[in-house]
């Protein structure tokens, strides 16, 4: 698929047979959109639609009544929005897991949806038959972002680092040096598998380091935690 992605902070195991369907809350402000994207979904076998809603407050109702997989969730939506609701979901059912799906291109909102526990922002350019893979990804624990959204937040995590000097810092929990190095790689976009060849050990390993990474920093997804280790400067990004 040609969103980009950032590696699994968790165990990497796929849709198996047998396994129950992936449960999907669809949530957008435009009906025709918002039935177009559940007939998209629901032709999968894997894959279930659990609810619709129509606006950020309904959506929380709806995540804290059927306890989906996955949120796929507008930015921009009358009443309570996308970046709003998706923080109250983080909040009420820390195991689902958000992805805005959106026509935004603001950096701004890319931002504050990471910030708000999104592990996903993808553009609605996105072609249709990739938004079922998409939702396999996340659930099996990747981050996606639209590579000109993905572009965009390194330029922020490069000024972010330029900046990183003149900012009084909080002291960071201890990473021990090979976490700082998995860190890293993460941040440069790298797969666990990169990321094992390179350091010389397994990619189970990786996953354990990635895992413990986030426990100690008590953040939620890769993409948080590496824009929390350039605020805090615990390295440079180019």
């Amino acid at each position: 698929m040609t969103a980009s992605v950032v590696p699994p902070s968790a165990a990497e195991a796929g849709t198996v047979e047998g396994s129950a369907p992936i449960r999907v809350l669809v949530v957008d402000d435009h009906e025709l959109f918002l039935q177009g994207l559940q007939t998209v979904l629901e032709i999968e076998d894997d894959i279930s639609v659990v609810g619709q809603a129509g606006d950020g407050q309904e959506a929380l109702s709806l995540a804290s009544g059927t306890l989906p997989d996955i949120v796929l969730m507008d930015v921009r939506m009358p009443g309570r929005d996308g970046i709003a609701a998706a923080s109250a979901i983080r909040r009420a059912v820390p195991r689902t897991r958000i992805v805005m799906l959106t026509m935004s291109d603001e950096e701004s909102d890319l931002f504050d949806a990471i910030k708000a526990g999104a592990v996903g922002y993808l553009l609605k350019s996105i072609p249709p038959h990739e938004v079922a893979d998409a939702v396999r990804a996340v659930h099996n624990g990747q981050s996606l972002i639209s590579p000109s959204m993905a572009s965009k937040l390194m330029v922020e995590f490069a000024t972010m680092a330029r900046g990183s000097d003149d900012r009084p810092r909080a002291p960071a929990p201890h990473l021990t040096a090979r976490e700082l190095e998995v860190l890293r790689l993460v941040a440069e976009g790298r797969a666990n598998r990169e990321i094992a060849r390179k350091l010389f050990i397994s990619e189970n390993t990786v996953k354990n380091h990635v895992r413990n990474i986030l426990d100690k920093l008590q953040l939620h997804s890769r993409m948080e935690a590496v824009m929390y280790a350039v605020r805090q400067g615990l390295f440079d990004i180019e």
